[in-house]
C-alpha cells in the first residue's frame, strides 16, 4: 500500500509537469498563429523531453527499465515528424490530465480514511457545519451519528488496499506505453554499449600490460643487473681480496632479495594467489591488513564467483585503498561485500577530505582527477558492472561497483 502510494505521489508529480508543459505547448501552438510560435517550438520539445525524461526515470525505479529516446532531430521539421516526440507529445497531453487526477486521488483516498477513522475522537469539537464524514453525506449531531463514521472509514481503507495498486499500474501504463522505445532500439542501444565496454576492456588490458612491463623492466629488471654486476665483482676480488668480494655477495644477495619480492608484488597484481587459493574475503582481508589506513573487511559471499570478476573487484578495492592511503587523509575505512541476487557488491567507504574525481572530470578538492577511479570504471564496464562515486568536499567518501556474477 505505501509502495503504491509513493508511486501516485511522484507521478502526481510528473502530472504536473506534464501539465505545464502541455500548457507551453498549447501557448507556442496559439502563438504560430501570429507567426511567433516557431521560435517557441524549440523549447516547448525541450520541456516535454525533459518531463518525459524525468517520467522514464521514475517508471525505471518502480519496474523494468524505459530506455531513453536518442536527441532531438535537428530541425523543426524533422523535430515535428518524430515518432518519438510525437509519441512524447501525446504522453505529456493523457498523463498531464490522468496521472495528475489519479495522484489526487491516490492522496486524498488516506486523507479520507484518516478523517473517518479518528472522527468520534474530534466531532464535538468543532462547529456543526465541520462535522461531517469525508464525503459530508450528513452533519453528525450525535454520538450514533459519530459512531456512523467508523464504517465508512473502515471502507475508506478497503478501498486503499484493494484499489491503490491498481490505480499506480493505470497512472503508469501511459508512460511504459507511449515512452518505450520503437522496437529494435534498445537492441542498437545495448550493442552500441557492448562496444564501449569491450573497448573499455582493450584499455583496460593494455593499461595492465604497461603496468606490468613498467614494473619488470623498471624494478625486477634492474635489481637482477645490478645481482649480475655484483656477482661479477665479486669473482674479479675472489683471488685477491676475498673481504671485497663477500661484501659484493652480500649485496648481490640483498640485491636478489629485493628483486625476488618486486616479482612477488607484479604476480599479486595479476592474480593473487590468496584470491586463488581460498576466498574474496580473505583477499580483502590480506589487503586490509596492508593498508595504512585502519581498515575493515565486512563481507559476506557465499560461495564463489567466477574468477575473473573476483579479481576485478580484489582490483577495485585495492585501487580503492591505494587513493585512501595517499590522497584521502582518512583515519578509518570499510569495505562492504555482499552478494544480492545474480549481483556483486562493494562499497568502499572512508572518513577522509573528500573531493575524489576520476581523471578528466570535475574539478574538485582532491586535486587532479585521478587515473586509478578510471582504470576501477573501466573494469568494472568490461564486465557489464556499475560504478558510482560520491565524494563531496569535506568527505566523506563513498565508492560503490557492482558486478555481475551469476545466479
Amino acid at each position: 500500500m505505501l509502495d503504491a502510494l509513493e508511486h501516485l505521489v511522484s507521478g502526481l508529480g510528473t502530472g504536473i509537469l506534464a501539465l505545464v508543459a502541455l500548457l507551453w505547448l498549447a501557448v507556442t501552438a496559439v502563438a504560430c498563429l501570429v507567426g511567433v510560435g516557431l521560435w517557441l517550438l524549440p523549447s516547448a520539445l525541450h520541456a516535454v523531453r525533459a518531463v518525459a525524461d524525468r517520467e522514464r526515470a521514475r517508471l525505471s525505479r518502480w519496474g523494468p527499465e524505459v530506455i531513453g529516446s536518442p536527441p532531438l532531430p535537428p530541425g523543426l521539421r524533422a523535430a515535428v515528424t518524430d515518432r518519438a516526440v510525437r509519441r512524447e507529445v501525446s504522453w505529456v497531453a493523457v498523463h498531464g490530465v490522468l496521472g495528475t487526477l489519479l495522484g489526487v486521488v491516490g492522496l486524498t483516498l488516506p486523507l479520507n480514511a484518516a478523517h473517518d477513522l479518528s472522527f468520534p475522537l474530534w466531532w464535538s469539537f468543532v462547529p456543526e457545519s465541520a462535522a461531517t464524514a469525508a464525503v459530508g453525506w450528513w452533519t453528525v449531531r450525535d454520538w450514533p451519528g459519530a459512531l456512523l463514521v467508523l464504517p465508512m472509514g473502515a471502507g475508506w481503507l478497503a478501498v486503499i488496499l484493494l484499489g491503490m495498486p491498481a490505480l499506480a499500474r493505470l497512472q503508469a501504463w501511459p508512460g511504459r506505453r507511449l515512452l518505450r522505445p520503437d522496437a529494435g532500439t534498445d537492441l542498437v542501444l545495448r550493442v552500441a554499449e557492448l562496444t564501449a565496454t569491450r573497448a573499455a576492456a582493450l584499455d583496460a588490458h593494455a593499461t595492465e600490460l604497461r603496468r606490468i612491463e613498467r614494473s619488470l623492466h623498471d624494478g625486477t629488471q634492474n635489481r637482477l643487473v645490478a645481482v649480475t654486476v655484483l656477482i661479477g665483482a665479486a669473482r674479479r676480488a675472489l683471488a685477491r681480496d676475498p673481504a671485497l668480494a663477500a661484501a659484493a655477495l652480500d649485496r648481490a644477495q640483498d640485491a636478489a632479495e629485493q628483486a625476488l619480492a618486486e616479482l612477488r608484488a607484479v604476480v599479486r597484481g595479476i592474480l593473487p594467489p590468496v584470491l586463488a587459493d581460498r576466498s574474496l574475503p580473505d583477499a580483502l582481508t590480506a589487503l586490509a591488513a596492508d593498508c595504512p589506513v585502519p581498515c575493515e573487511i565486512d563481507a559476506d559471499v557465499p560461495g564463489r564467483c567466477a574468477a575473473s570478476v573476483e579479481a576485478t573487484a580484489y582490483f577495485a578495492v585495492a585501487e580503492a585503498l591505494t587513493n585512501i592511503a595517499r590522497h584521502s587523509g582518512a583515519s578509518r575505512a570499510t569495505v562492504t561485500v555482499r552478494r544480492r541476487g545474480d549481483r556483486l557488491c562493494l562499497t568502499i567507504r572512508d572518513d577522509g577530505r573528500g573531493g575524489a574525481r576520476e581523471a578528466g572530470g570535475p574539478g574538485g578538492s582532491g586535486g587532479p582527477g585521478g587515473s586509478g577511479l578510471t582504470g576501477i570504471r573501466r573494469r568494472t564496464e568490461a564486465h557489464d558492472g556499475t560504478m558510482e562515486l560520491a565524494s563531496p568536499t569535506g568527505g566523506p567518501t563513498t565508492l560503490e561497483v557492482t558486478l555481475p556474477c551469476g545466479s
